[in-house]
């Protein structure tokens, strides 16, 4: 008996397309759906894309609906002949141009942010991301154009991070020591005034997990920071960043509230939108929601009052079995 040699996973994908000359309307939502792919029009009707995981179903859908409108369609499996034209296919999808506009855009940028406000801020580094996520969903070769980017990407999020947040303290080394709270309840804390993303955060769960009868002091300048009071969030603070964990993952760890499942999946999100990471559902609307409180309430004992009700709404949603 013959044995069949499994065969080898074809690199590409191509599909081939002919509708009718009224079709006007089908073939240019195939071409958008291609392009959203980030295929490589060979010649009209004729498209390559690399055969990565999920995209084959996706074109499968384009060509269906080809199908639905009398269009002739085939997805053929490629497999290049020699590594000379496996080359000149990659070639194909090099993004660097789409690197290079989107950067000097993001120079352009870059130029406004002295005269935005917070929300603008906010709207800019947004309406960027979204840029440049567009252009990393389809760069599937990543070369030198796209580290470049992700280091200006990282470079235009920290001026940001500082005009939003000045004072944002360095990680440390070091180990997290268990706190005993009976020796924390009625004390004074402090952090830097004009609360953001982890010292509202931190505030918060020091208020209801830690010291109910907290009071806070919001400083200009943490250099005057008194001896008695616990400094939170701010280079040589009591409780500051230590290596890859904010200060509220530092509380957390710090007084044996990491077990709690909704604290620490608030710890996520405000690891997040501090210094960046896998992305959570809720990190843009919690950050938004902050920001336009922060208009709303320039009193941080206000603004703290405000945004702890959303901390506690979003506690008790992570808290919660997930049965929606």
């Amino acid at each position: 008996m013959t044995t069949l040699q499994p065969i080898s996973q074809p690199a590409w994908l191509l599909l081939v397309v002919s509708l009718p000359t009224s079709a006007a309307t089908p073939r240019m939502r195939l071409w958008r759906g291609v392009k959203a792919l980030g295929g490589a029009a060979l010649r009209d009707g004729a498209y390559l894309l690399p055969n990565v995981a999920g995209l084959r179903a996706q074109l499968q859908a384009l060509a269906d609906d080809a199908a639905s409108e009398d269009g002739k369609v085939w997805i053929l499996s490629v497999q290049a002949a020699d590594a000379k034209e496996d080359a000149e296919y990659r070639a194909l999808f090099d993004r660097s141009s789409e690197y290079t506009a989107w950067m000097a855009e993001l120079s352009g940028a870059r130029a406004t942010l002295g005269t935005a406000g917070e929300a603008e801020l906010l709207r800019i580094a947004r309406r960027q991301g979204r840029g440049f996520d567009a252009i990393r969903k389809i760069d599937f070769f990543p070369n030198e154009a796209s580290a470049r980017a992700e280091a200006h990407w990282r470079d235009f999020n920290a001026a940001i991070d500082i005009m939003l947040s000045p004072g944002e303290p360095h990680g440390v080394a070091g180990n997290i020591p268990r706190r005993d709270p009976s020796q924390y309840q009625g004390r004074r804390w402090a952090t830097r005034r004009h609360l953001w993303v982890d010292r509202v955060a931190c505030a918060w769960l020091i208020r209801r997990f830690i010291d109910p009868h907290a009071t806070f002091l919001w400083l200009d300048d943490v250099r005057q920071c008194p001896d008695d009071v616990l400094g939170f969030d701010f280079d040589g603070a009591t409780f500051t960043h230590i290596g890859d964990r904010v200060s509220f993952e530092v509380l957390l760890a710090s007084f044996g509230l990491d077990e709690d499942k909704g604290l620490a999946r608030l710890g996520q999100m405000i690891h997040v939108l501090d210094i960046g990471g896998t992305p959570i559902a809720e990190a843009s609307g919690f950050e938004a929601v902050l920001a336009g409180a922060r208009e709303r309430f320039p009193d941080d004992d206000a603004l703290l009052d405000e945004v702890g009700h959303v901390l506690d709404s979003l506690h008790t949603h992570y808290s919660s079995p997930r049965k929606r």
